[in-house]
């Protein structure tokens, strides 16, 4: 295999990489930075950024409960998280964007994984600041296997604790590449979600989580698959 020597031909290979989750987002990484991109030194100082502004430590943790959201879908129909709770346990993913490449690789690995994340009763569902009329792009991304829901101006996002400003060194270097946010958004602020995954089992509670200031982590798969068996254990010992 030929060595990728583009940015675009590397991302395409990635997705189709076998692995953990972890492996294709480090590759991503270490892409950037042997591509030379100007967005691997901005996404340090980023994460460092984040890092010492403590972003995420007030989010919902393990054993308390999720609180409730009701966000439109890509059709605008209101999705209420208590009434997909009704049906079993939930796994809510917070992402920046349709353009984020690290994002895409997480929901499509997840997507990948639908069947067994259905067999042990869970949904996903993504969560993100970009307007219903983008939405079709991920939805394509990820083949229609998991619900992608609109957090207009970072609302509920913003309650748990988890958004950020991404600075003008990233705005600068994103509308160079055609990602123009205030179009995305519908307004000009800037501001995405901190990457996090929530496992919340049917009666609410979050069993699972991952929090983390460095976005280009994510929750591992098998993480995903095994809070999911914990999430069935306990809402039957709550019902019990």
């Amino acid at each position: 295999m030929t060595t990728p020597n583009t940015l675009e031909q590397a991302f395409a290979d990635i997705c189709v990489m076998d692995g953990p989750l972890s492996r294709k987002l480090a590759a991503y990484s270490q892409k950037l930075q042997e591509l030379n991109f100007p967005f691997a030194e901005a996404y340090d100082t980023l994460v460092a950024r984040l890092i010492d502004g403590g972003i995420g430590t007030g989010a919902p943790r393990v054993g308390e409960a999720m609180p409730l959201f009701v966000l439109p879908s890509r059709t605008g129909e209101l999705v209420r998280l208590d009434e997909l709770l009704a049906d079993g346990p939930v796994v809510i993913s917070f992402n920046r964007g349709h353009w984020c490449p690290f994002c895409k690789i997480e929901l499509r690995t997840v997507a990948a994984y639908h069947a067994a994340i259905a067999e042990r009763g869970g949904r996903v569902v993504s969560i993100l600041p970009d307007r219903q009329g983008f939405l079709g792009r991920l939805d394509a991304d990820t083949q229609g296997k998991l619900m992608i829901l609109t957090d207009v101006d970072n609302g509920y996002a913003l309650s748990l604790g988890l958004v950020l400003w991404l600075g003008d060194r990233l705005k600068e270097l994103m509308r160079g590449r055609g990602v123009h946010l205030d179009q995305i958004h519908g307004n000009d602020g800037w501001f995405v979600p901190l990457p996090a995954t929530f496992v919340v089992a049917a009666d609410g509670t979050v069993v699972a989580r991952h929090v983390d200031p460095d976005f280009r982590l994510r929750m591992e798969i098998d993480e995903i698959i095994d809070a999911l068996h914990r999430a069935g254990a306990h809402s039957t010992q709550r019902h019990g």
